[in-house]
């Protein structure tokens, strides 16, 4: 079974504020005060302003929408994510917008900073939004990103 999710995470009222200005998009809440947008192909068609996508490294990430994350960011730290995997192999990218600027990565492979296992490029952007991690878990399943395996699945979450 794969896993499979491209979306925007921030803080619940960061997100609801920003998605707004999206057509088409749903907030779905996740833990510890933070929301995801999935990027939908009705919300990649709604930010996208037609030019050239930014070199950041994303399979999905609008041309200008690193630009409108920027703008979102002023309110509250913004994080962009993608994630494949299937059978256990496949590979993670995030980034973090914060006070208008790219104030995070994009990160694509797991570090080692003060920690004994390697920190996925999700969780940190996660931790950078204020998630915290307990005991045996990652920062991605303290939030619940693993309640689904697929982007469009969050939609049923949706509001």
């Amino acid at each position: 079974m794969g896993y499979a999710l491209q979306a925007v995470i921030a803080g619940d009222e960061v997100l609801h504020a920003a998605s707004r200005e999206v057509p088409g998009s749903r907030v779905v809440p996740l833990g510890q005060g933070l929301s995801l947008m999935p990027m939908t192909d009705e919300v990649f068609d709604a930010v996208t302003d037609g030019s050239e996508v930014a070199d950041l490294g994303f399979w999905k990430l609008p041309g200008g929408f690193d630009t409108l994350l920027a703008q979102w960011s002023a309110a509250g730290a913004v994080a962009y994510v993608e994630a494949e995997y299937f059978g256990g192999i496949g590979e993670q990218r995030a980034a973090v917008w914060a006070d208008g600027s790219l104030a995070l990565g994009p990160l694509d492979e797991p570090t080692r900073k003060r920690f004994a296992r390697a920190v996925s490029p999700i969780s940190q952007a996660l931790r950078r939004l204020g998630a915290r991690r307990s005991l045996g878990e990652d920062e991605f399943d303290a939030v619940g990103l693993s309640r689904h395996r697929d982007t469009s699945d969050w939609l049923s979450d949706g509001f």
